[in-house]
């Protein structure tokens, strides 16, 4: 195919020796778009991969003068390998490692008694998250905030009793041959980062830089002196900040160029796109192939069937299934499984180490706390999935999954089909509204509280997941929402 006018523009840019940030809506072949960069030209660059399989697939489309590579292999490459024998160590119970470290007495913060247990885990929390970001050294703030401890002062009081175990982790994981606390790929490439290493190349490509972490983003840019950086994206697709990802495009100091035209999907599906770019006030407006016809309407047979919630998946799972279907999950059931399990033990009785349900010690104080405490509403779902169907059934349709090549249908949440499409595609009605806000029209009726730009970025990647036809399903309450309407 002959490049568009906005990928000669881009070609220009590069070729030019400008330092390029390319914003690239869903479908309009960010990928291509590099590769015709690099075959256009005798230098030698790199390509930052946002994972193995994405690597693999550009190693296929880039020239030999490319090496596609994600951040992990280039660390292990220079310094990472000499943790082999670290690597993939046996797992063991985190109350174990804490233990090793010295981790033996309770703490007790406000109303809740923090067990070594639960100690433990926010010990090792701490090392990933300082491991995703660019700093020299942990602090405060790489402490993860616990459910029902939110507040400064209860915070303030764990991390000064989490940091020293956690520093201590943290030289464990120094030593190349031995140590307490299991070492893994984010350790390296942490280590590797703070060498300041410098990238032998003449170019650097990096991809899905809109969910760059703050680790990968400082090696990035360390190389701007001696290297042409390139950045790709889609700043609307920025849907990972809860785990310690940025958006790294917008602030990027460069020529800002775009790609708009899907080659996914036709007319009618960007136009449904571009009101939710909108509403999430995203630099970047799509334009449908005008040879593709896409429909949104009803879908009785979807290929895919998209979710806001782990747990709204697993209820489409079980419905799929109770009507005969062969059903397979983007990811596995892993995740579910393991949160089924949590909840089975709280209603036995049992504490559950579940980072998500770990401070509760009864079943009926989850209830509660989802029921009553607006930082749980998110976990509603899972108390209202568990009341209706109980734990076994949970975990006997988690084993009942297909593959995803034998499925009839996929099912998978917002955030696992990201870079993925389907010909046919639900949204699923776990994608609720926002709460009214506290004013009210003419006639008494509460008036639709504003969306949230990061919700807005999560439909907008849902929706332009279709290629032939959209149900916008749970969405659907757009069409009566004052941000969704017609300008």
């Amino acid at each position: 195919m002959s490049p568009t006018d906005e990928q000669t523009a881009a070609a220009d840019a590069f070729h030019a020796g400008d330092h390029l940030a390319l914003q690239a809506g869903a479908g309009t072949g960010k990928t291509s778009t590099l590769a015709l960069l690099a075959h256009h030209t005798r230098r030698r660059g790199r390509y930052l991969a946002y994972n193995k399989a994405i690597a693999q697939d550009a190693a296929a489309r880039f020239p030999a003068t490319v090496t596609c590579k994600t951040a992990h292999a280039m660390a292990y490459a220079a310094l990472g390998h000499r943790y082999r024998s670290r690597l993939n160590g046996p797992r063991q119970p985190g109350w174990k490692t804490g233990q090793d470290l010295g981790i033996t007495k309770p703490l007790r913060i406000g109303d809740r008694d923090l067990s070594p247990r639960l100690l433990s885990y926010a010990t090792l929390r701490t090392i990933t998250r300082f491991c995703h970001s660019a700093d020299p050294a942990l602090a405060h703030h790489h402490v993860p905030p616990l459910r029902s401890l939110e507040a400064p002062a209860h915070h303030c009081q764990l991390a000064t009793a989490v940091l020293p175990f956690a520093r201590k982790a943290w030289a464990d994981l120094q030593n190349p041959d031995a140590g307490a606390v299991r070492f893994d790929h984010d350790h390296y490439l942490k280590i590797w980062a703070l060498t300041q290493p410098k990238i032998n190349t003449d170019f650097l490509l990096l991809d899905e830089a809109q969910d760059t972490n703050p680790v990968v983003e400082q090696i990035f840019n360390a190389q701007r002196d001696h290297a042409q950086l390139v950045m790709v994206g889609d700043s609307a697709q920025a849907i990972y900040q809860w785990r310690g990802a940025r958006d790294v495009m917008t602030t990027f100091p460069g020529t800002l160029l775009a790609l708009s035209k899907s080659f996914r999907f036709g007319p009618h599906l960007a136009a449904e796109a571009n009101r939710w770019l909108t509403i999430a006030n995203a630099p970047l407006r799509l334009k449908g192939t005008e040879t593709i016809t896409t429909e949104l309407g009803p879908v009785q047979t979807p290929d895919a069937v998209l979710c806001r919630t782990n747990v709204g998946a697993m209820r489409e799972v079980m419905q799929l299934l109770e009507t005969g279907h062969r059903v397979a999950l983007v990811g596995g059931g892993e995740a579910l499984r393991a949160l089924a399990r949590a909840a089975n033990d709280l209603k036995e009785g049992r504490r559950t180490f579940h980072p998500e349900l770990i401070l509760f010690p009864t079943w009926g104080e989850l209830q509660d706390y989802a029921d009553h405490d607006p930082a749980g509403s998110d976990l509603q779902p899972l108390v209202d999935l568990v009341e209706t169907h109980g734990t076994h059934a949970i975990l006997s349709a988690i084993d009942q999954l297909d593959d995803e090549h034998t499925a009839d249908i996929t099912v998978s949440t917002a955030h696992k089909a990201k870079g993925r499409e389907w010909l046919r595609v639900r949204i699923a009605d776990d994608f609720t509204p926002p709460p009214d806000a506290d004013e009210r029209d003419d006639m008494g009726n509460p008036l639709p509280g504003p969306i949230d730009d990061g919700e807005a970025r999560l439909a907008y990647v849902a929706v332009t997941r279709a290629c032939h036809r959209l149900d916008i399903g749970g969405l659907s309450w757009i069409n009566h929402h004052p941000d969704g309407l017609p300008a």
